[in-house]
């Protein structure tokens, strides 16, 4: 078994070697993608993703726990960097059964935080408490659901969802967990019974601050501005900072050929301002920078090779490299 010593080692070499890295291409005059144009450290400035606070959704690298399973996934992530991981299921594919018990022995082998859970509205809807107890197992303080709130773009739908997930807060609160909501674009969309009236406004104005997060997927959030355009995705956070403990950090390329009017890469190779965006923020150890690629295991940045792995390393560095820009 690794130890923990060798693994912050790993993680330590690897961290300065990419800051050198980083600084050799910026002085050879390389062009850096606009999400990680700040990637070259500045003297005395902060991190923009502390690294106690960088993690990943497991959704990204699915072909590796499927294929590899948990112990082998978790052990080549805290050799990448990562601290933190956000579940996506709680199975291994071909690799075989496993226990929220052993998924948890081996979070703690490798130096690893369960940080959140997405788990299907329906699955809070016929057992939430099997759900909280798996979440509590695990250690995490969050857990939530990438679903959108409900199918029915209605002022009444998101009304009638916003009550349904006071209920899923609560019940988690009792158990001193945080229950959030993950967007993608469509709730940013206007309600289909009143177009003036944006259905994600609807769903934030009637949840309890108190009971209901949101983990805002930047990339979707970009898409949703691009489709339905009337906001800044920054501005919702600024308004209502407490309820935002965490984000994907999803970098999209701009497209204008896509209805998106982006296509989703690697960290480090779009065109999102990470470095505005997260800047804006603050604190950095006020919340969590989950790194997901939805197609990483099919696309790599040339001449990279496909693999969900190497993706993976080049984000956490990129990631981990963003700083603050210098104020005069």
């Amino acid at each position: 078994m690794t130890s923990r010593t060798d693994l912050n080692r790993r993680t330590f070499m690897r961290l300065a070697g990419s800051t050198v890295a980083v600084g050799a291409a910026t002085l050879a005059g390389t062009s850096v993608a606009a999400s990680s144009a700040a990637a070259a450290p500045l003297a005395g400035s902060r991190r923009l993703v502390a690294p106690g606070k960088l993690g990943i959704q497991l959704f990204t690298i699915r072909d590796k726990v499927s294929s590899l399973g948990f112990r082998a996934v978790f052990e080549r992530l805290a050799e990448l960097g990562y601290s933190e991981v956000e579940f996506a299921g709680y199975a291994q594919g071909q690799v075989g059964p496993i226990t929220p018990e052993e998924i948890r022995q081996l979070l703690d082998d490798n130096g690893l935080t369960a940080v959140g859970s997405h788990r299907g509205i329906n699955d809070f809807a016929t057992n939430i408490e099997r759900e909280l107890d798996i979440a509590q197992v695990l250690g995490m303080a969050h857990i939530g659901t990438a679903n959108a709130p409900t199918g029915d773009r209605t002022i009444g739908g998101y009304l009638a969802a916003a009550d349904r997930f006071n209920g899923f807060g609560a019940a988690a609160a009792a158990r001193g967990l945080k229950f959030y909501q993950h967007n993608h674009q469509h709730e940013f969309a206007f309600a289909n019974d009143d177009p003036s009236v944006r259905l994600y406004d609807v769903f934030l104005e009637n949840t309890d601050p108190s009971l209901v997060f949101l983990e805002m997927d930047v990339y979707w959030a970009f898409v949703g501005k691009h489709v339905y355009p009337g906001f800044e995705p920054i501005d919702y956070v600024l308004a209502n900072r407490s309820r935002y403990p965490m984000f994907h950090l999803k970098d999209g390329r701009a497209n204008p050929a896509s209805a998106n009017g982006y296509d989703i890469v690697e960290f480090g190779a779009g065109s999102i301002d990470f470095q505005a965006f997260l800047s804006a923020l603050g604190d950095p150890g006020r919340q969590h920078g989950i790194w997901e690629q939805d197609n990483a295991a099919s696309v790599a940045e040339p001449p990279n090779p496909v693999d969900s792995f190497g993706n993976a390393g080049r984000s956490a560095d990129a990631i981990l490299a963003l700083r603050a820009a210098s104020r005069s």
